[in-house]
């Protein structure tokens, strides 16, 4: 009788609007995080970010950084910086062609080979030599109005090709199902629901006993392009920009008129803020600022942008989410040069703002359901996984379907990098991979 083959090693990348998470597998079956040494700590999770700056000693005078290195490297130089913040968001955009850096002109595929170059580096040795087989996370539906996955497939692929390995795709939903399914003892039905930064995808897979020959099967797939950036904006648009002037009136001559909400609509992105912090934008808010009914309110924008304060209020928007997601009220404060704000929130409030995203993810629950040709009862258990399944109100949604008891959580950053790593081990790897080009 021959010996069991062991497994074959892998490394599972979880690219990710917010944040990107690698995981690799020893010859032991194992999986072990790669961690970074950040400037603040040491971590699992690196920021999907990149900053560059004009240097004449590097070659071609553009230097960069990326994750949380970049974070600080803006923070530390704004004005002489370019930021890039969730750029997976426009791999399936066929309006987006290149960004203009400097003099630079850089296609999705050169970001991403500059980011995968900077994670890599950053994650030593747990990356310094790679096995055959990558298995890279992909979403069920990208992100946008009219999201084209050939074109996200050819980005992906020139993005990954530098990584010298062939690249194995598989929905990131899949990823956490086949992780959490190693838990299981008994045949069971799984619903994965996992909430990134810019989508949210669900999946569902059938496990059987821990001795079949085929452990786990995908039956159905979709996706739902909103998750959590659309939460943070809800609280920027909703809670913070009134405080700044966002729906207030000026008057023009004997008329007065709504502020333009042009005025607002960098705010949904803090890096693009900083772009705002120029002669001709500070020119007009002044000039709103003389006509505005409360000045004070544009005073308080003007602060924002001239002293670059966006980052900061992004922070200070995401603590009172995950606040709302412990308790029912929660104070937003915000201290920075030349502006103080305040506000009372209440949980309430924040599920009125998110009401027609919530209506989104449940019809996504539909339709996997559909898919899959099964109804809720039918469905043993629901792994809830990405930041944004900690907030009640989405909870709420699988525990009115499914009740509480069927429903589990936990490792939310990393289980998808965790799962992937484990299907790139697995002797059934072709069975879980899917064409890039594809859109479930």
């Amino acid at each position: 009788m021959s010996a069991p083959s062991l497994p074959m090693p892998a490394v599972g990348i979880d690219f990710g609007t917010t944040n990107s998470v690698v995981a690799r597998t020893a010859g032991d079956g194992t999986v072990h995080l790669a961690e970074f040494a950040a400037p603040d700590a040491v971590t699992a999770v690196f920021r999907s970010a990149l900053c560059f700056w004009q240097e004449d000693a590097v070659r071609g005078g553009l230097a960069h950084e990326a994750g949380p290195w970049a974070i600080a490297e803006f923070l530390g130089f704004p004005q002489g910086s370019r930021f890039l913040q969730s750029f997976k968001s426009v791999a399936a955009s066929t309006t987006f062609e290149h960004a203009q850096i400097f003099t630079k002109r850089l296609r999705f595929e050169d970001l991403g080979r500059v980011f995968l170059d900077h994670l890599t580096t950053h994650a030593g040795d747990a990356l310094k030599q790679l096995p055959e087989r990558i298995v890279v996370g992909r979403p069920v539906r990208y992100v946008g109005s009219r999201p084209d996955p050939a074109l996200a497939a050819a980005r992906y692929g020139a993005m990954f090709a530098g990584l010298g390995r062939e690249i194995h795709y598989v929905y990131e939903p899949l990823g956490a199902a086949y992780g959490f399914a190693s838990r299981l003892s008994e045949p069971a039905t799984l619903l994965v629901a996992d909430f990134g930064g810019g989508t949210s995808d669900f999946s569902v897979v059938r496990v059987e006993a821990p001795d079949a020959p085929r452990r786990c099967v995908p039956l159905a797939s979709a996706g739902v392009g909103i998750a959590g950036d659309r939460f943070d904006f809800r609280i920027m648009d909703q809670l913070v920009l009134p405080l700044l002037g966002k729906r207030g009136t000026y008057r023009s001559f004997d008329k007065v008129l709504e502020i333009p909400p042009g005025h607002f609509a960098d705010f949904s992105d803090w890096s693009r803020l900083a772009l705002m912090r120029n002669k001709r934008t500070l020119d007009q808010l002044g000039k709103l600022r003389h006509a505005a009914t409360d000045p004070a309110a544009i005073d308080r924008m003007i602060a924002v942008v001239e002293h670059e304060l966006g980052y900061g209020l992004y922070e200070a928007i995401g603590a009172v989410k995950r606040a709302l997601s412990a308790q029912t009220h929660a104070a937003f404060t915000f201290e920075g040069e030349g502006l103080s704000v305040s506000a009372d929130v209440s949980r309430a409030d924040f599920e009125r703002w998110i009401a027609p995203d919530l209506a989104e993810l449940d019809e996504g629950v539909d339709r996997v359901l559909a898919r899959a040709g099964l109804a809720a009862d039918q469905i043993d258990h629901v792994f809830l996984t990405g930041g944004s399944s900690l907030i009640p109100a989405v909870r709420g949604l699988f525990e009115r379907r499914f009740g509480s008891s069927r429903i589990a959580s936990g490792d939310e950053l990393t289980s998808i990098a965790h799962g992937l790593a484990l299907i790139g081990s697995a002797p059934d790897l072709a069975e879980w991979t899917v064409d890039d080009g594809e859109e479930a």
